[in-house]
């Protein structure tokens, strides 16, 4: 058959251990063989962000904005650990997912890939939850201390004005720790703003919880923006299409959520939304079926997995033993910005190509086939078989 053609490249991010193996396979077995691909490549691997002092990650983010649409392999973000496996590293690299967020001051929605043989551990839940991450700012972008003896720690500001503001954080009598957090107006609206546009364009409820009991102040100001938006620019979008917006608190939206049916976005802070997200993807099966695409306001969109770089099973790879990863979420990362690129560019043709690999993915699954993660979340009575990556790839494409 002749390859479907693109006109406009997306952005390619390669990764790092496993998934980078996967990407490749990936591509080689679902998408080359169909598709004239055009990418704009940015080798996102830690050796290679380190070899380039991180610039790699600034210009991957500059070119998605450019282009409008990217994709993301999961990559490695460095800890102690890490700094003795990767002896050559000069520096502790931030987040490259981090470091992208602040560049497109993008939201990040969440989203499980549910079948029908893996009910959610909530029985209730009969319809996906999105969450929607903020991806700004909170202890992401904080600065933090230890302290060895008793003193006092203040809080101060100074504007270019000449203005001064000094609050007292604490006074204590022996060692501490200290953190310092920030957000920005401007980010706080444009989280607002793509998540009340996410749900108008889903026909979804949208739910935004914080603790502005607690942070009177710093959750208070995230409240009052968003309730400034719904009432000035989408509460009669909202009323015509038969959804609703509202506030809670946070360790109410969780009470509520448990006992929800799902079906709804979840918007949360940047922390909050990290923990919900694994949570959701957990109890709707598995982190590894959890779908991500960062918006950002001017509609860039990059799509990622949700999990990490399965360091694991990349060392038994390396060991030449055959390993049971599952791709999907990868794939569904690919397939998001297919369908997205040729949304953009008027190629129908690339759009259906990314929903027919959707379908044949989902397909695989249904028909019993799945790597050996998924096994023991089918229900009871419905049979299944576990394989190891290639061959469950190889099963996808039969069905492609």
């Amino acid at each position: 058959m002749e390859k479907i053609k693109m006109t406009t490249p997306l952005v390619e991010m390669d990764g790092d251990e496993m998934t980078r193996i996967l990407w490749g396979m990936i591509k080689e077995k679902l998408i080359l063989p169909y598709v004239d691909l055009k990418t704009e490549y940015y080798d996102l691997g830690l050796l290679n962000r380190n070899a380039t002092k991180d610039q790699v990650t600034v210009d991957a983010a500059n070119a998605a904005k450019r282009l409008g649409v990217a994709v993301k392999c999961a990559t490695i973000t460095p800890n102690r650990q890490r700094m003795e496996e990767y002896p050559e590293l000069t520096e502790m690299w931030k987040s490259p997912n981090g470091t992208i967020r602040a560049i497109l001051d993008g939201t990040a929605f969440r989203a499980p890939i549910v079948l029908p043989c893996i009910r959610p551990v909530v029985k209730n839940w009969e319809r996906p939850i999105t969450i929607a991450r903020h991806a700004y700012g909170d202890m992401y972008k904080a600065v933090d201390m230890a302290t060895e003896e008793p003193g006092t720690a203040t809080l101060a500001f100074r504007g270019e004005s000449g203005v001064e503001k000094t609050l007292c954080v604490q006074t204590v009598d022996g060692p501490a720790v200290w953190q310092g957090q920030h957000n920005k107006e401007a980010s706080i609206r444009a989280f607002a703003r793509s998540c009340f546009q996410y749900a108008a364009a889903q026909k979804q409820d949208l739910w935004f919880s914080a603790k502005d009991t607690i942070a009177k102040v710093y959750d208070g100001e995230f409240k009052r923006i968003f309730e400034e938006e719904y009432e000035t620019s989408y509460k009669a979008e909202f009323e015509n299409l038969g959804i609703t917006y509202f506030y809670t608190l946070i360790d109410d939206a969780v009470a509520r959520a448990v006992r929800s049916r799902g079906g709804f976005i979840w918007a949360l802070k940047n922390y909050d939304g990290d923990v919900m997200s694994d949570m959701i993807a957990a109890a709707f099966g598995s982190l590894a079926m959890m779908t991500s695409v960062l918006v950002s306001p001017g509609g860039t969109m990059e799509f990622e997995a949700s999990h990490g770089t399965v360091t694991r099973h990349y060392y038994r790879y390396l060991k030449g033993e055959k390993t049971s990863t599952n791709p999907m979420a990868t794939i569904f990362a690919w397939t998001g910005a297919l369908k997205r690129r040729g949304e953009l560019d008027g190629l129908p043709e690339l759009s259906g190509f990314g929903e027919r690999l959707e379908a044949a993915s989902l397909k695989t699954l249904e028909d019993g086939v799945m790597t050996k993660d998924l096994l023991p979340l089918v229900e009871p009575g419905f049979r299944a078989r576990g394989v190891d990556s290639g061959e469950f790839l190889d099963a996808i494409a039969a069905r492609l």
